[in-house]
């Protein structure tokens, strides 16, 4: 049985996230377990999600975004407020921001789905992505 649609084409943050994400080579948008998720293979971003708060409780977070952050970059990530561990994404590495948030940096959000692509986009399509510059 498939998953109900749990998000809609005009919610915060979803159009801004698309364009950023669908500029990179060879990524592709696919609806998984009724939210967007954006793959290059393997899945770089997705929108919408929940936090977990403890074993049973969940705060619902409808305009996340999920992504993968260089593990370099994860100790500055968990110390900013604004981030916060996704449900089933977070034991794997996975970090989110609510897009609906005040003051959303727009290319904070496009340099982090970048960093995420390229922890699985195949070599060739993160080469085709440096050779543009």
């Amino acid at each position: 049985m498939a998953h109900p649609i749990m998000f809609s084409d005009d919610d915060p943050g979803l159009a801004e996230l698309r364009a950023i994400c669908l500029a990179l080579p060879g990524a592709e948008e696919r609806v998984s377990h009724g939210r967007p998720t954006f793959r290059a293979g393997r899945i770089f971003a997705a929108f919408g999600g929940s936090e977990k708060i403890r074993p049973g409780e969940h705060r619902m977070v409808p305009s996340a975004f999920i992504f993968t952050p260089d593990a370099v970059d994860l100790p500055a990530i968990d110390e900013d407020p604004r981030f916060f561990v996704p449900a089933y994404y977070g034991p794997y590495g996975g970090r989110a921001i609510d897009l609906a948030g005040p003051g959303v940096d727009w290319a904070e959000i496009a340099e982090l789905a970048d960093a995420s692509y390229r922890r699985v986009a195949p070599k060739r399509l993160v080469e085709e992505l440096d050779a543009r510059g």
